[in-house]
This record gives structure tokens, C-alpha cells and sequence, in this order.
């Protein structure tokens, strides 16, 4: 089952994974344009922005983790979003092992692991300068649907600059991220019932053709198939609780 609260730190949000009576999660991870902190058996991960969807794990364990919002991870995990673009790694290979291993420890052993964890994001925002305010006007750009060219202007950047900006802040182009952010804001409104057509035009795909090629892109699925995955019309026994923002690992 899966669940998940606002963090106190900005943006953020604590989310917890763990297995349900049956074989495991169908739904992939989709692009979100986040990046993670993670906990899974006595291992700290990070989760790099992804490109495409990821496979869900079916190795049956439990996860917990802080998602923190879109530009903001590189500078707390001190590392630039596309070198870990679609990929999973040990917190070990981004930050001294020697500091690792005792946070490990302590999250395992924490009978709150998730607000350990969080403590332990906590602690490094204290040590690392606030999140860019220019990164978060990038996205609330995007994510209302501005163009590239449109979002450069608004932020005082040239579009070469406002893409290089992007791939150490995002992971990839200020045009990848708003497709991500497109896409997502589609499936939110197709979770709550909106017809595909009116979602796609609500989240500013040109049609409901452009919204499916769009899914089937960047998350691997049909539209009718991730309604199905996310809705109660499901396998009885699939674990399907998780949504699309989730991290795991294959």
C-alpha cells in the first residue's frame, strides 16, 4: 500500500511503499520531473528525473522516500539532475560512504522510517543555500503551459541558456520538462474522470490522438490501460496503490 504527505520541507512530499497481499505493483513510475531520496532495505537510493516510464518492482520490498520538487534536488544531493537522469543509485556514489552508512543505519532502525528519512533532507537543506527562485518560476511557466521561448523571456534567460539551466536543474531540456509536467496534469484530470478529450485539451495537448501518443511515450501505456491500472477495475491481485509519482527501483 502505498501513502504520502507533505513534507515540511518546501515542496517536498514523504511518501511510504510497502507490499500488499498481492504479487506486487503493475503501475510503472512515470516522469514527474522529481527527483527522490530513498529507503529500501537498509540502502539509501537516489532516484534521478526520468525521461520515460520505469518498470515497477516486483522484488516484493518496502520503500520510503522524499520527493523533493522539480530543480530542487540537485542542489540538496549536490549533484546535477543529468547525471543521474533515468537512473537509480546508492546515496553512497553521490555522497561520502562514511556519512552514508550511519544515515542508513539510523533510518533502518527508526520506527518511523519515513520521518527519519525526512529528517535526514531536513539536515542537509540546513547546510545548502535555498532552492533558485528562478528554477521554480521555470516551472510554474511550464507547468502552465508556456512555451519554451515564452518561459526564457519571462525568467530573463536566453532559450540556449534556459536549456542549460534545465539539464543541471531538471535533468533534461525546459521542453522535455514541460511535456512531463503536460502529461501529468492530463492524467490528473483523466484519474478524476475527465473525458480523454477534455483532458487533453485542459492540459494542452491539441487533441485526445496527441494526449495518447503522448502516454504511450512517455509512460509506455494506452490511455485506457493506465485508467485501468489506476482505477478499481484492476486484477484482485495486483497492488496498484502507488500512483504514477512513486519511486522504486527494478
Amino acid at each position: 500500500m502505498y501513502a504520502e504527505r507533505a513534507s515540511l520541507l518546501d515542496g517536498a512530499v514523504v511518501w511510504n511503499s510497502e507490499p500488499g497481499p498481492g504479487p506486487g505493483p503493475v503501475m510503472p513510475v512515470l516522469p514527474d520531473g522529481c527527483m527522490d531520496l530513498m529507503w529500501t532495505d537498509g540502502r539509501l537510493l537516489v532516484a534521478g528525473p526520468d525521461t520515460r516510464a520505469q518498470p515497477p518492482d516486483r522484488t516484493r520490498s518496502a520503500y520510503c522516500g522524499v520527493r523533493f520538487a522539480p530543480g530542487t534536488g540537485p542542489a540538496l544531493l549536490g549533484v546535477p539532475a543529468h547525471e543521474l537522469r533515468d537512473l537509480r543509485v546508492d546515496l553512497g556514489d553521490v555522497w561520502p560512504a562514511r556519512s552514508v552508512r550511519p544515515l542508513a543505519e539510523r533510518v533502518t532502525e527508526a520506527p518511523d522510517r519515513p520521518a527519519a528519512l525526512e529528517t535526514v533532507a531536513l539536515g542537509r537543506a540546513a547546510d545548502t543555500a535555498p532552492p533558485d527562485p528562478l528554477l521554480r518560476a521555470v516551472v510554474e511557466c511550464l507547468d502552465a503551459g508556456a512555451t519554451v521561448a515564452a518561459t526564457a523571456a519571462a525568467v530573463g534567460l536566453g532559450t540556449r541558456r534556459l536549456h542549460r539551466r534545465s539539464l543541471d536543474a531538471f535533468g533534461y531540456g525546459p521542453k522535455t520538462l514541460g511535456r512531463v509536467l503536460r502529461l501529468q496534469r492530463a492524467l490528473a484530470l483523466v484519474r478524476d474522470g475527465v473525458p480523454y478529450a477534455e483532458a487533453a485539451l485542459a492540459a494542452g495537448c491539441s487533441d485526445q490522438p496527441h494526449l495518447a501518443r503522448e502516454t504511450r511515450d512517455l509512460a509506455g501505456l494506452t490511455l485506457g490501460r493506465y485508467v485501468e491500472l489506476t482505477s478499481g477495475s484492476r486484477p484482485a491481485n495486483s497492488d496498484t496503490s502507488a500512483p504514477s509519482g512513486s519511486r522504486t527501483i527494478a
